[in-house]
């Protein structure tokens, strides 16, 4: 099966700084229907690593290859719009904007890739529908709970029906119980084959949801282990 991600000889630096290297020389492949935890101590290139493989970080050296595209090879507009279509990207912090309802924060990506509003507003009406935030989809983000927040954010992710989701720290701002449904949320995603990055320090959280699991330290790989997932309990 052809790896749906494919990084060669990744490396990353900061201000020419090669002694402290954010990625150093990383080689990973990661393929259709994985879940893969990155995990690391504070520092380790963990975030750093997420916004390569989304496009949001171009890398020093090395190449990064997404859903079949060489990222190096597009300039910053079509790197913009390969992000919109074939990435979606859940926040720690959300990013929602506050003067915008949550309908109208899930349409926005859809609307910039060049779907009609109408028809954004009806996948984004369907994912919140699924998401079981609907009865929310007019309101703002600041009268929202923290976990109906991510939700809209996963949402807004999946507007695009992106090939790859990936989630920096998504249950990091959250209380165990949201964290635990949005967790939920991304295990049935997987089941009905997303594929997931997703950078957490949670090891519990790690050993339940990832098939597969990526250790940084010092912005390279010490270990890279695939384990059996167990199922998470679904929780309303």
């Amino acid at each position: 099966m052809a790896q749906l991600v494919q990084l060669t000889d990744v490396s990353k630096v900061y201000n020419g700084d090669r002694q402290h290297a954010a990625l150093d020389s990383i080689s990973i492949g990661i393929l259709p229907g994985q879940v893969t935890a990155i995990m690391g101590p504070s520092g380790s290139g963990k975030s750093t690593l997420l916004n390569v493989i989304g496009g949001l970080d171009r890398p020093s050296a090395g190449t990064v290859i997404v859903d079949g595209t060489v990222l190096s090879r597009l300039n910053e507009t079509a790197l913009a719009r390969f992000r919109r279509t074939r990435v979606g990207i859940v926040f720690q912090f959300f990013n929602l904007l506050n003067n915008l309802t949550a309908l109208d924060n899930v349409t926005i990506p859809a609307q910039l890739a060049g779907v009609k509003p109408a028809d954004a507003r009806r996948r984004a009406d369907d994912l919140l529908e699924q998401l079981g935030i609907a009865a929310h989809r007019n309101h703002y983000p600041a009268r929202l709970s923290g976990g109906q927040r991510q939700r809209i954010a996963i949402a807004r992710a999946l507007i695009n029906n992106p090939a790859l989701l990936l989630a920096d720290e998504p249950t990091g701002a959250l209380d165990s119980h949201a964290g635990q449904q949005v967790m939920s949320i991304l295990a049935d995603l997987n089941r009905s084959g997303q594929t997931i990055v997703l950078v957490t320090h949670d090891e519990r959280l790690a050993r339940a949801n990832a098939s597969r699991v990526v250790r940084l330290i010092d912005g390279a790989v010490v270990s890279d282990r695939d384990q059996p997932a167990l199922e998470m309990v679904k929780v309303q």
